[in-house]
């Protein structure tokens, strides 16, 4: 009934379309296999993408030929860049969405490819031979043989939904567990674990009074996710913001013994940085309210996603203390919040192509190495799909440095550090933010995807051009002088200094409450030039100036650190040859074999002092 294919990629959620789409536009030929035609690319948790760091790692998938960035802009609701008042390497776009739209863009978007096939089953077993991943058998008994093969399972692996006391095996609300492949894989000696998520109630918005809530407009000059020229939806959908009171906070503690959380039945550990309702007010006592976001689901749907109520509390006890909530006194719940526990395996197994150490030519993507987010899934899809490609055609391998890329840091911390609960991207994460800004992306990594064969010669002339016309900008500033007479009356306005001299542009405008349009209200000529060029380019030429020299001390401090990124570990290396580095150093390098002295010096356990005794020992 089947070819033999190049890929499969098994789960078609973010990480598992991304991985698809990455291979087949590379020229595999790939079978993208998932439990329901109907939910792929589903939005499970918050119709959203973006937002800090995460809206980073969108436009990177987008700059290296991705497609999320894209579906994104085509199924905006609303789009808001976060952060502005702060510096650029903070500043991070963010959508709501169309749920409905997007799933249906995505699914367009595959079927658009003549590389991929798709079929609807249940994958129950990797077929493994010599080592190598060989292919898959499904529930229904079917083998398919392919040279190598990307799980992306997302919540699916031994998924079990809890609502109060009640519990059940679950991938998502609806769809069933994935059962067989976790068995299997601890049988090959693949170390797993549990974690656990949640998600809100969703409500119906007709019932609810927005004359109680805040509103939250999106972006008057709206911006976009994706370097390519997409035609954006016209208009915007308003969100709201409202609070959680003492009397929500009461209710929601009747129903603290039937918690599932606190009872001790989920065993996995949730995501840190958003916590559950119950969660909340139980670590932070001391707060009388906590923010929720009303966001709707869709341009045509009246469903809406309650952002900061995410619960697995008795439903019953959800909707009491919903009603308590300033807006939703006579709320309607179209279905209740819930927990799901799920299956995933510690990501130190992995390569930093994300390729298994156990298992040649068997990847792994998204939530089955601990993450979680959308962002972070696709981006992971992304990579497991270009390295699965390259891997079976002898092709060189691609693997971000985190001095390049916020997917570069997210790879090298979970193969690097591992985690035991759901990773979750921040701008704090990445210790070099200024150079990863998002607006920065399609430079950064737009030359990599057009030497891959994913970015075109036109998105690759684009950049170029980028780059060339921010520099003739920056290069005009350097060289004019703006009269000191007609910039004073400006800067008295913006509470600056005045000029004792007619002084150059560029040294105006490093000014921080200066911007360039200041500098073009003084001076006629400038304004007449920056006319000639859009938007995009006019800011890169000015966040140029303002952080010209934290940018050359960034680049001095990566280009140092450049040596142990760049000198090379025997991937054989005998580490217990070496009895000067101590015993957890030599277990951690032998368990993780980094690729570099970088990766090694970012290991928990390994101290400067080991670091010294390899580079010593690599110098002989």
């Amino acid at each position: 009934m089947f070819s033999k294919y190049n890929v499969i990629v098994v789960g078609a959620g973010h990480a598992g379309c991304e991985a698809a789409a990455a291979a087949a536009n590379l020229g595999s030929k790939v079978l993208l296999i998932t439990m329901n035609m109907g939910t792929i690319a589903q939005m499970s948790c918050n119709p959203a993408m973006g937002g800090v760091a995460k809206g980073q790692i969108v436009r990177e998938i987008d700059a290296l030929g991705g497609y999320s960035g894209i579906i994104a802009d085509k199924t905006t609701i609303q789009f808001r860049m976060l952060n502005l008042s702060k510096g650029p390497a903070m500043w991070s776009p963010r959508s709501q969405n169309d749920r409905m739209r997007f799933a249906e863009e995505w699914r367009l978007q595959l079927e658009s490819l003549s590389n991929i096939d798709f079929w609807q089953d249940t994958v129950k077993e990797i077929i493994v031979a010599q080592g190598r991943a060989k292919g898959v058998i499904t529930s229904l008994g079917i083998r398919i043989e392919a040279d190598a093969v990307v799980l992306t399972n997302g919540t699916f692996l031994n998924g079990i939904i809890h609502i109060g006391e009640k519990k059940f095996g679950g991938g998502r609300t609806g769809e069933k567990a994935a059962t067989g492949l976790t068995e299997q894989l601890i049988s090959i000696g693949f170390e797993s674990g549990r974690m656990k998520t949640g998600t809100p109630p969703r409500v119906d918005g007709r019932t609810l009074d927005y004359t109680k809530m805040e509103e939250q407009w999106g972006d008057e000059k709206r911006g976009r996710f994706s370097y390519q020229s997409i035609d954006l939806p016209q208009e915007q959908r308003c969100c709201w913001i409202t609070y959680t009171n003492t009397n929500v906070h009461d209710t929601l503690k009747e129903g603290f013994e039937k918690s599932p959380m606190f009872t001790g039945r989920i065993k996995g550990l949730g995501p840190r940085y958003c916590p559950s309702i119950e969660d909340k007010i139980n670590r932070f006592a001391e707060r009388d309210r906590h923010q929720i976001f009303v966001e709707p689901e869709g341009w045509r749907t009246h469903e809406i996603y309650v952002n900061g109520f995410s619960t697995s509390l008795p439903e019953d006890v959800q909707f009491k203390a919903l009603r308590q909530i300033p807006g939703f006194e006579n709320a309607k719940m179209f279905r209740p919040g819930y927990a799901i526990e799920y299956d995933y395996f510690p990501p130190m197994q992995l390569d930093l192509t994300l390729e298994t150490k156990k298992v040649k030519n068997l990847f792994f993507a998204g939530q089955i190495n601990g993450t979680t987010g959308y962002e972070e899934a696709a981006s992971q899809g992304l990579i497991a799909g270009i390295n699965a490609h390259q891997r079976i055609n002898d092709l060189h391998e691609l693997i971000l440095k985190r001095s390049e890329s916020y997917i570069g840091v997210l790879i090298d911390d979970l193969v690097t550090k591992g985690t035991e609960e759901p990773y979750r991207m921040f701008t704090s994460r990445a210790e070099h933010r200024l150079l990863l800004r998002q607006d920065n992306a399609d430079i950064r990594l737009t030359p990599l995807a057009h030497q891959l064969g994913l970015a075109s010669e036109e998105a690759l002339d684009k950049v170029k051009t980028k780059i060339s016309k921010s520099d003739e900008i920056v290069e005009y500033l350097r060289k004019t002088s703006v009269e000191a007479s007609k910039m004073n009356p400006i800067l008295e306005k913006l509470s600056s200094s005045p000029l004792t001299q007619n002084i150059k542009m560029f040294n105006v405008l490093t000014r921080p409450q200066v911007n360039i349009w200041n500098l073009a209200e003084a001076n006629s000529s400038l304004k007449d030039l920056l006319a000639d060029f859009s938007e995009e380019i006019i800011e890169q030429a000015e966040i140029k100036v303002k952080y010209d020299s934290y940018f050359d001390k960034e680049i001095e401090i990566v280009n140092k650190m450049k040596k142990m990124e760049d000198k090379e570990i025997n991937p054989h290396f005998d580490y217990n040859q070496l009895i000067s580095l101590s015993k957890e150093a030599r277990e951690k390098l032998i368990k993780i074999k980094p690729r570099t002295l970088g990766q090694a010096s970012r290991i928990s356990g390994v101290s400067p002092a080991d670091v010294s005794v390899l580079m010593v020992h690599m110098s002989n």
